[in-house]
């Protein structure tokens, strides 16, 4: 087989063209125009063969006659870093005369006897595409400044100190009943040793002072206040026992 020297003329020549964003599939034409008098064989290839699809992706093109071949990006998430992956060649050779079977062509076809042409893809993205890039780059450093404290750690809330104050209000007022509960108790004491004195003055036909029925008198008055302590002080222990826990 004769070598090609450049008989196949590519268009674009260089690069394929691809306008994002890359949600749906995007299609970029290639043209491969055979200015020769003789029938040539071509087979496109790409290096990222799972995010193309190239119809058609081999052929035969017609002396003086063009061929479009169409060039379908499939939608994939873009990544800049990913660009330079992506790179299609084109690969011809001439038809030998009665050219039935294409795989049988390439595969006896020696290495100088192909022309190869190579071709970049370039990726073009809107401009507000561009500016979230940009906002999704910078993301991670804005994330990671905010975790950092600009200054001291805050101290408690206030609802937590008010608690504090509160349960401080309560030990100290429990404290005080209770010492109302060893007083009221010795006034109980004082009115059972009252009584049981007055029972025995009964008994034996002594009459009781009138200093006695007044005592007595004041120590029963004194004993419902000393009562409504003792039902206080059992209700707050309660609640202040759930309060702790």
């Amino acid at each position: 087989m004769a070598r090609l020297e450049q008989v196949l003329i590519l268009e674009p020549p260089v690069e394929l063209k691809f306008k994002g964003p890359f949600t749906d599939v995007v299609t970029t034409n290639l043209k491969l125009k055979n200015p020769a008098d003789r029938k040539v064989c071509f087979k496109v290839k790409t290096t990222a063969p799972r995010r193309y699809c190239v119809r058609p992706n081999s052929g035969i093109i017609d002396p003086g006659t063009t061929v479009t071949v169409s060039v379908m990006l499939q939608p994939f998430d873009y990544d800049p870093n990913e660009k330079s992956k992506h790179k299609f060649m084109v690969q011809t050779v001439y038809a030998p005369p009665g050219v039935g079977d294409m795989e049988a062509v390439w595969k006896d076809a020696k290495s100088e006897d192909l022309m190869d042409s190579k071709l970049r893809c370039v990726f073009e993205l809107p401009v507000d595409n561009e500016k979230s890039n940009d906002l999704e780059v910078s993301k991670p450093a804005a994330i990671t400044n905010a975790s950092k404290p600009d200054g001291p750690a805050m101290p408690k809330s206030a609802s937590v100190s008010l608690d504090d104050t509160e349960v401080r209000k309560l030990m100290e007022e429990c404290k005080r009943l209770q010492v109302e509960l060893v007083k009221m108790t010795d006034e109980n004491r004082q009115l059972k040793d009252d009584g049981l004195r007055l029972r025995k003055a009964a008994q034996s036909g002594n009459p009781v002072s009138s200093t006695s029925h007044v005592s007595l008198r004041d120590n029963g008055s004194t004993a419902l206040p000393s009562l409504l302590v003792v039902i206080a002080a059992i209700f707050i222990g309660f609640f202040l026992g759930k309060f702790i826990l």
